[in-house]
């Protein structure tokens, strides 16, 4: 049972993130958009059973809850606190172990070129974007190479702030176009 060690504000003004002593995963990254998208799994479903919660997104020792706007968050704050507190820590042994799949790399229908394009760019955003936007309850994943388009998902306190479709975007989109000049950044 993970116990909360504080309570941050993102830039998202819907958005919280709670930082835990315990972790919910090693490095496994879990982002639900809907009360369907996270039937399987009992600390998700159980926030989304909340009134006003919007999406869940956790990974190691924090989760992010985006409400609709509509709470007061001190009053959200309490009832979220008790299912985030039931949860099973990553210590426990009931929760994902193990790196983030690679399936996008999998894929058989890449070509190396676009293999290749697709591993400096994840390269990049682990190094150079991710860490900031974990600081801030989010983060952001790449869903998809087509063509000159990288298509790329905004997760947690990211996935509704107006700052991840502006600022956020056009870092990205300089990253990328330091191993493409001609890609352009897609959120979807």
């Amino acid at each position: 049972m993970p116990k909360i060690a504080e309570v941050e504000r993102t830039p998202n003004p819907n958005a919280m993130k709670f930082v835990l002593k315990e972790p919910l995963s090693w490095g496994v990254a879990r982002s639900f958009d809907s009360p369907q998208e996270a039937e399987s799994d009992p600390l998700a479903k159980a926030i989304f059973a909340i009134a006003h919660v919007t999406s869940v997104f956790y990974v190691d020792n924090w989760i992010t809850v985006t409400q609709d706007g509509e709470a007061e968050w001190s009053k959200l704050m309490k009832e979220v606190a008790v299912p985030i507190r039931e949860a099973p820590t990553a210590e426990d042994g009931s929760a994902q172990y193990g790196a983030a799949s690679s399936a996008l790399l999998d894929n058989p229908n890449l070509t190396p070129e676009q293999r290749d394009k697709l591993v400096a760019i994840s390269e990049l955003l682990d190094e150079r974007v991710r860490p900031y936007l974990q600081g801030d309850g989010g983060d952001v994943y790449i869903v998809g190479l087509e063509g000159n388009e990288l298509h790329v998902h905004y997760q947690g306190a990211c996935g509704s702030c107006p700052s991840s479709l502006s600022g956020t975007l056009a870092g990205i989109e300089g990253l990328v176009r330091q191993v493409d000049p001609d890609l352009e950044v897609v959120p979807v």
